[in-house]
Order: structure tokens, then C-alpha cells, then sequence
């Protein structure tokens, strides 16, 4: 009897990862973060080699998010049926390999299905370590993912500095470079168990709390609710994301400032989302993840109320990238403890803040276009409230019932 106890539980004290996995997978985000960020300041030079519309270079960037909602879509429909290494490793060489096609392409429908490609790599990965991630560190897994996706920003910093010291003519080497970065991380899938915890199986505490909640947590509203209301936060708060980093510097030149200070605030955003994200790690270990995602829908929704006051606008859009931050990692792990019987409810929400991220550019183009320029951070302020509502209503919703 003893003997059959101790080898049923045995899995639960293999670590998800090891420290050298770890590092590789926060490698892993830093490759997608700088992947996404290429495409942009490749554009003039795509319309110059292909003799290409503004319309239809951006075609890149579109093919590598459709690429990615595929990615994910599919990653999720072989988790738990494929080893976890094959997977990822299968992600990588499709990055790499679309990257090196992309970079070598001779037409530009070519070039097209080769960042096809590698948004499927790109979709893998992101969806397969946030999953991974959420799932295989128990009571730590908001604090990893917040270290796993400030990465991500990481890359996304470094893409376009990469472009710009070797020159948007020569993409095509960073993009070879890129290709041949990913490589070096296949040798790293070792390090990772090919089989994920169950959510909680990693952590005691986590498992008591999923004891505490028979089936599901205990409330009074469904499961579907819970889930819908999960995909409205994420895909609201990826859309806001998108619309301060698209739509930011335009605000700030309208209200007067300079296409120099508008940038470089822009860029001050993003630094602000990936320190956020550092930042947040260690208060994830002593705070829930309710109480951080409430903090920071409350945060973003008072900074874009400030930031539509011309003299504080750069420093409130500075403010937004800080509480935004922890809100896509340290949700995921409060979603598989909300719904542990849901597998694929993680890649629902992945897939829909793809959409969201891809859907607020033109969404907000339209409102603008009959709202103004200036009305930017009031009307993004009403979606972090409505995000801030959403998360108050989560919180009440998966709050397990007194014993």
C-alpha cells in the first residue's frame, strides 16, 4: 500500500523544469518578444525589395499573428497527447525555419508563408511555457510567469535597437540570426518534464485549495460565465495594451508634443510594462493574483484618466505600462485554479488576446475617427474599467466557499 502511494505521487516531485530549462525558456521569450518587434522596422525595406503598399507590408506582422492564434490552437489540441519536448522543439525549428524564410524569401507570398510559419512557432512557444508554466510551479507559477514574460518585453526592446544597428536594408541577417538562435534551446528541452502537472499537483498548498473546491471552485454562477468573463479581461487589456502602444504617440502630438518626445514616451511605455513585470515577481509569492490583477486594473484605469491631461500625459502612459504588466501572467495561474477541469481554457484566452491585440488597432481607428484624437485615453480608460469590473466580479466568482 505504501509502495503504491509513494510511486502514484512520485510524478508530483519531478520538477516541471529544471533551473537550466528555466533559463532557456526565459531565452525562449526573449527570441518571440524580439520576432514580433522585427517586422516593423523591417517595413520600409520590405516595400522598397517587393515594391509594396504600406497596406500590404503590414501584411507580415498580420500573417505572423495568424500564424500565432494557429500555433496556439494547435499546440493545445496535442497538450497532453504529445510529450511536452516534442512540442516545444517542434515550435522552435518552425520559428527557425520560418525566420530563415522569411529572410530568403524571393517573392513576397513567399515571404508571406514563411512568417505564416513562424507565427506557428511563435504561437507554440508562447502558449506552450505560459501553460507549462501556469501549471508546473505551484503557489510560484505568478511569480515565474511574471519573470517568463518580462522576456518577452525584453526581446521586444532589443528587436528593433537590432534592426536599427545593422540597418532595416539588411534584415535579412538579423532575421538569419534569428533562425539560428533558436537552435542552441533544443538542447535544453531535456531539462523539461515531457508530461505537466495536473494544476496543483506541483504545490501543496495549491492541491489543499483545489481540495477545497469540489469539481470546481464553489459558486453559484457556471463554469462558461467564469470563462467568458476571463476572455473579456484578456482580450480588453490586450487591446488597451495595443491601443497605448499604437495610439499613444499620435495622442501626445495632438495635444503638443513632439514626434521626438511622443517616441521616445512610447518606448518609455514598454520599458515600464517589462520592469512592471520584474517588479511584480516577488509580491506574487505574498499577494493573490486577485488582489494583483484588482490593484492593477485599478492602476491603468486612473492612469489613463490622467493621462487625458496634456501636461501629465507622458508620465501617466508611463504609469499605465507599470500596472498593465502583471495582469497576462499573473491571470493565468488564477484561471487554472478557477477552472482545473477547463484544459483548454488557457488557450482560449491566449487566442483571444491574440485577436484582441490584432482586432484594437482598426477597432480604435474607427471610434477615433469620429471621437478625435484626444479622446484616446478616456476611451481606453472605459475599457480598463469595464477590465476593472470584470476582475472584481472574477474575484467574488472564484472565491472558494467557507468550509
Amino acid at each position: 500500500m505504501t509502495d503504491r502511494t509513494t510511486q502514484r505521487r512520485a510524478p508530483a516531485t519531478t520538477p516541471a523544469f529544471t533551473p537550466t530549462a528555466v533559463v532557456a525558456s526565459c531565452a525562449g521569450f526573449v527570441l518571440i518578444g524580439a520576432l514580433q518587434a522585427f517586422y516593423g522596422p523591417a517595413i520600409p525595406a520590405l516595400r522598397e525589395e517587393f515594391g509594396l503598399a504600406p497596406s500590404a507590408a503590414g501584411l507580415a506582422l498580420s500573417a505572423h499573428f495568424i500564424g500565432g492564434v494557429v500555433g496556439v490552437l494547435l499546440f493545445d489540441r496535442l497538450y497532453g497527447r504529445t510529450g511536452n519536448r516534442r512540442i516545444l522543439g517542434a515550435s522552435y525549428l518552425l520559428m527557425a525555419l520560418g525566420a530563415a524564410g522569411f529572410a530568403l524569401a524571393p517573392t513576397w507570398p513567399l515571404a508571406l508563408t514563411a512568417a505564416l510559419l513562424a507565427g506557428l512557432g511563435f504561437g507554440g512557444i508562447d502558449y506552450g511555457l505560459n501553460q507549462l508554466f501556469a501549471v508546473g510551479f505551484g503557489h510560484r507559477s505568478a511569480a515565474l510567469l511574471n519573470i517568463l514574460n518580462a522576456h518577452f518585453g525584453v526581446g521586444a526592446i532589443l528587436g528593433p535597437a537590432l534592426i536599427g544597428a545593422v540597418g532595416a536594408d539588411r534584415h535579412e541577417v538579423v532575421f538569419l540570426a534569428f533562425a539560428l538562435a533558436n537552435l542552441p534551446l533544443l538542447l535544453c528541452l531535456k531539462g523539461v518534464r515531457d508530461r505537466a502537472p495536473r494544476p496543483g499537483e506541483a504545490d501543496a498548498d495549491a492541491d489543499a485549495e483545489s481540495a477545497a473546491v469540489p469539481g470546481s471552485p464553489a459558486v453559484a454562477r457556471s463554469l462558461a460565465s467564469v470563462l467568458a468573463v476571463f476572455v473579456a479581461l484578456y482580450v480588453l487589456h490586450v487591446g488597451i495594451e495595443a491601443g497605448v502602444g499604437g495610439w499613444e504617440p499620435t495622442h501626445l502630438e495632438a495635444v503638443g508634443y513632439g514626434a521626438g518626445i511622443a517616441a521616445t514616451a512610447t518606448s518609455v511605455y514598454w520599458l515600464m510594462m517589462t520592469a512592471g513585470r520584474f517588479l511584480v515577481a516577488p509580491l506574487a509569492l505574498r499577494f493573490s493574483a486577485p488582489a494583483i490583477v484588482t490593484v492593477s486594473c485599478a492602476g491603468m484605469t486612473a492612469c489613463l484618466l490622467l493621462a487625458a491631461v496634456p501636461g501629465l500625459a507622458p508620465y501617466a502612459y508611463a504609469g499605465v505600462g507599470l500596472f498593465i504588466a502583471p495582469i497576462f501572467p499573473t491571470g493565468l495561474p488564477w484561471l487554472h485554479r478557477a477552472a482545473p477541469r477547463a484544459r483548454r481554457a488557457g488557450a482560449v484566452v491566449i487566442a483571444a488576446s491574440m485577436v484582441g491585440g490584432v482586432a484594437a488597432g482598426p477597432a480604435l481607428g474607427k471610434v477615433i475617427e469620429w471621437s478625435g484624437t484626444q479622446a484616446v485615453p478616456l476611451l481606453l480608460a472605459t475599457f480598463s474599467a469595464t477590465c476593472l469590473a470584470a476582475t472584481l466580479w472574477l474575484t467574488r466568482a472564484t472565491r472558494p466557499a467557507a468550509p
